[in-house]
């Protein structure tokens, strides 16, 4: 990607991480025309990522990350985001990719269909797929 795609530096890409008990989510975004990386913690402490409502309660807590790294409560001095819902559904459809949990993808599978997933790169589970 160069420096000069208008996709890079106006639509910021949102990512996590899971890194021992905190997930980050993380995105580029742009001030003065200098693009860097937002980074929001997102804990993982006390969930068991394995199990419904510990993957069910990390997506509300990945959703609300995306709202806020994409919307306009934290950007001072940022330039504003052209488009919240493909920063907000690229954001959380990157960050259920990259923690890449079977029970998270599911939740994800709750309130998006299985071609946002595939738009996203999200694996589906097999079981889930085939329904």
């Amino acid at each position: 990607m160069n420096a000069n795609d208008p996709i890079r530096n106006t639509k910021p890409c949102v990512c996590i991480a899971a890194v021992a008990a905190c997930a980050v989510l993380s995105g580029p975004a742009q001030a003065n025309d200098h693009p860097f990386t937002i980074r929001l913690p997102v804990s993982t402490a006390g969930l068991d990522l394995s199990q419904p409502a510990g993957a069910g309660e990390l997506y509300g807590r990945l959703k609300e990350a995306a709202r806020t790294v994409c919307g306009s409560g934290d950007r001072v001095g940022l330039e504003p985001v052209t488009d919240f819902k493909i920063c907000y559904e690229k954001a959380l459809g990157n960050a259920i990719r990259s923690v890449n949990r079977p029970q998270l993808t599911i939740a994800y599978l709750r309130t998006h269909t299985l071609q946002d997933a595939a738009s996203q790169g999200i694996d589906v589970p097999t079981l889930v797929a085939a329904k």
